[in-house]
């Protein structure tokens, strides 16, 4: 039995897609989910390191800053239905899943031209262009967060679950930390600063790092940090193992969130499900270009919680960053409360209660 899942771009589309798959295979190993991305996306780095078969399309998104690279796009979309279609001739898959992103869309709207079922996975508040077009077509949306229902247009029999953001939940084990930070060289007693700014990697979060690092701001503390793709040769000078370990990108991540104390990231809808599901503090800098807004109000969201401290891109800078996080680290008893309040907003199992609806959608026990 086969189940096609759609999507990628970027991590926040990449990592629902993984953490759904893993949980298809954990629920029932009969099932064999096919990954489908797009070539242009992070997945064509992640996806040949995972033990799923996956299909990349040449797909392409659309410019919101350049309307001009958009007059392509009929010619783009011809090519990627007819791709989309030839995986979907050749796998028969009993159910397509589409996480977002711009491979998603291509796929489930194949999918259901030829009458097969399909399912959304939706990570933020306000739903995504895909979801929004073809909600009234799923057997099933699966939403991050409850608020994004007013935004979709559903009818019966689609099915509507709020369960959270799947993602591969941390273990539940005392020595996963001890183990992690064991793993990467770190001292027990050492405070851990985990720096990311998602798969695409955060200019202005990379920037403010390093001029607090050239001013000493941050000494005292040990650094994790993911300055995606495009931005690791301007900070490589930074790598100095083990207690400044600077990388294109954590996978799997879960160790580098294991060892951490605090995490300084983007604000995005699957980050903040892994650091609440974590129980890790955060001071977050949303992306100020987000489509409507989305990132702020996960930051401000988790600021009013007491997890995370909200800090606009605006006011960023080297010294006000490092400021920041000396004083949540030095406070072990404010660590403690942002840790408690991150952790009570998680949904370590979302991954899990989808996989059991998707299962039950396609009648595999």
């Amino acid at each position: 039995m086969r189940i096609v899942i759609a999507g990628g771009g970027t991590g926040g589309h990449l990592m629902p897609a993984l953490a759904i798959a893993d949980a298809l295979r954990a629920a029932n190993p009969a099932v064999e989910p096919v990954l489908v991305g797009a070539r242009r996306g992070i997945e064509a780095m992640l996806l040949p390191r995972r033990p799923y078969r996956h299909v990349l399309l040449s797909a392409e998104p659309l410019y919101r800053g350049a309307w001009w690279k958009n007059l392509r796009w009929p010619f783009i979309a011809w090519r990627v239905l007819r791709q989309a279609g030839q995986v979907l001739e050749r796998e028969q898959p009993a159910l397509v899943v589409g996480t977002g992103g711009y491979a998603a869309g291509p796929v489930l709207f194949a999918a259901h031209r030829r009458g097969l079922p399909i399912a959304l996975q939706e990570q933020n508040a306000m739903p995504g262009l895909t979801t929004r077009l073809l909600a009234r077509w799923a057997t099933q949306v699966h939403l991050g967060f409850p608020e994004a229902e007013r935004h979709i247009n559903v009818r019966p029999p689609t099915r509507v679950f709020a369960y959270g953001n799947p993602i591969s939940p941390p273990l539940n084990e005392p020595s996963r930390r001890t183990r992690a930070r064991a793993e990467l060289g770190i001292p027990a007693e050492a405070r851990v600063l985990l720096v990311t700014g998602g798969s695409q990697g955060s200019r202005a979060i990379n920037e403010a790092v390093a001029r607090a690092l050239d001013a000493g701001a941050l000494e005292g503390m040990w650094l994790l940090w993911s300055t995606g793709e495009r931005h690791f040769e301007a900070q490589r000078r930074f790598d100095v193992p083990p207690k400044r370990q600077v990388r294109r990108f954590w996978d799997p991540i879960a160790t580098a969130y294991s060892a951490a104390d605090l995490v300084v990231a983007r604000s995005g809808a699957m980050t903040t499900a892994e650091l609440c599901a974590y129980g890790l503090p955060s001071i977050l800098v949303p992306f100020p270009h987000a489509a409507a807004g989305h990132q702020t109000r996960n930051a401000q969201a988790l600021e009013q919680a007491g997890a995370a401290v909200h800090l606009p891109e605006s006011a960023l800078n080297g010294a006000v960053l490092a400021d920041r996080v000396q004083d949540i680290l030095k406070r072990a008893d404010r660590l403690a409360a942002m840790s408690r309040a991150a952790a009570g907003r998680g949904h370590p199992d979302a991954a899990e209660r989808i996989a059991r609806q998707l299962l039950e959608e396609v009648a595999v026990k």
